[in-house]
């Protein structure tokens, strides 16, 4: 079976600042794993990579079997972003922004789809609000919707949790079981250990520009993967936890 997400050897600089130094990773459909690393690790450049909106500079990734350097545009169709910066137009209400990418993804049955992702992230009265007027908690619910609102394969999450209230994660826990459920996968970085194993089912850190480990969640403890944490990235829990605030 195709992989959902295939990486070899991947870098990426800044300058002379590696950020990227050789990530292999492969991940299969049904599955989600969790990314943590200190701030700097590279997991944010990742993110950003895979969703083609930073160029690598040597080294290959495919997604859903299709390479990210030759098939931009119809790779696009297949992945839902959510990073730091929401790709929201704050002019424009809720309601508009989904019916501009829906109508971008030629989402069949539009209307529909917006009303079902707008009831799924509790955004129904907010709809036609600007969003320059939501709070940075619900833009980030906005956003979330605007990731899944055209059914994407593989989710590429750079820490989902930031800012969402204890409802709205576990509105996003029952968001990526369904996703998974449904055969979808999921790509998610964080800094919340808490929040991170609840959702992966698998679980990695990223150090360096370099996975350093992997395992399948069911196998790892939290006191025990706060050990292997500190062991491999001479981080912390309370810098971790920090970081996360």
């Amino acid at each position: 079976m195709t992989p959902a997400i295939e990486i070899k050897g991947l870098q990426k600089s800044y300058g002379p600042r590696p950020a990227l130094r050789g990530v292999d990773l492969s991940l299969a459909f049904g599955q989600a794993l969790a990314i943590f690393g200190p701030n700097g690790s590279g997991k944010t450049t990742l993110i950003k990579v895979l969703a083609t909106l930073a160029q690598a500079d040597g080294g290959t990734a495919r997604i859903a079997g299709l390479d990210l350097q030759q098939s931009e545009t119809a790779l696009r169709r297949r992945i839902g972003v959510v990073t730091h910066q929401t790709y929201l137009y704050d002019d424009l209400t809720s309601y508009e922004n989904l019916r501009f990418y829906g109508r971008l993804f030629s989402v069949p049955h539009l209307e529909a789809r917006i009303s079902e992702v707008a009831a799924l992230l509790g955004l129904e009265e907010r709809m036609h609000q600007r969003v320059r007027t939501l709070s940075h908690g619900l833009q980030k619910r906005l956003s979330i919707a605007r990731a899944v609102l055209h059914g994407p394969q593989v989710l590429l999450l750079d820490e989902p949790e930031a800012g969402l209230d204890p409802q709205a994660q576990e509105v996003l826990a029952r968001l990526l079981a369904e996703h998974l459920h449904g055969g979808g996968a999921a790509l998610i970085t964080t800094h919340n250990v808490e929040q991170g194993l609840a959702l992966g089912s698998h679980v990695a850190i990223l150090a360096q520009g370099r996975v350093v480990y992997r395992q399948e969640r069911p196998a790892v403890t939290e006191a025990e993967f706060d050990e292997t944490y500190a062991r491999l990235t001479g981080a912390s829990r309370q810098a971790r936890d920090e970081a996360a605030q």
